[in-house]
């Protein structure tokens, strides 16, 4: 199995180091041959607007798109959740984003960059200890449609917003567990997603 990370902006080099501790196929992924080699995808945090104009200007954005809608696992940190779901709440003018996720995502909900935090999370499929997460300019999700798991959620002015959410192969944090030195998310990933979509595949 390979796994790619879309490297046109953002954290690449974190989730490819991840992704290598769990022992797995990792590479940079920025060209159309590139994105056809791999069997999944991570789109990494950074900025959502400015990842879907690069996709643009690199032909990669509609190649993309198509591999998601057809099934390719794939999972997506902070902006990488953005991307991935169907609407945005707040978006910048024009934006757009692959898809996929029956979500409705608020951009910057919790706030600007000098709001950034951590918290410790109960998130479901790991055992304890709990997950630190580690947010920055982080969406959350607003509301999830009939087919999206929500896995982890945060208080935040007294209610409760999904985090963490899977809708069949594809998955989303709205934090960066890929800076944290704790690998289980990406082993989630790589062992709930990816091997038993395989396994289905075969």
């Amino acid at each position: 199995m390979k796994i790619g990370v879309l490297s046109l902006q953002g954290d690449v080099r974190e989730h490819i180091n991840s992704l290598h501790d769990c022992g797995v196929d990792a590479l940079a992924v920025n060209t159309a041959e590139q994105l056809e080699s791999i069997d999944a995808l991570v789109i990494p945090g950074g900025e959502s607007t400015t990842i879907a104009k690069l996709a643009r200007s690199f032909g990669l954005f509609d190649r993309i798109q198509k591999r998601i809608h057809s099934g390719m696992p794939t999972y997506g940190s902070c902006a990488g959740m953005i991307l991935l779901a169907n609407n945005i709440q707040g978006a910048a003018k024009d934006q757009e984003t692959f898809g996929g996720m029956d979500l409705v995502v608020m951009r910057n909900a919790f706030g600007r960059q000098v709001d950034s935090f951590e918290v410790d999370l109960t998130f479901k499929g790991i055992t304890d200890p709990p997950l630190r997460a580690i947010f920055i300019r982080a969406p959350w999700v607003e509301s999830v449609g009939d087919g999206v798991e929500v896995l982890a959620t945060v208080e935040f002015d007294g209610q409760l917003h999904p985090v963490a959410v899977r809708q069949g192969n594809l998955l989303a944090t709205s934090f960066h567990p890929e800076l944290t030195g704790d690998n289980r998310v990406h082993k989630f990933f790589v062992e709930n997603v990816c091997r038993n979509n395989a396994a289905h595949v075969e």
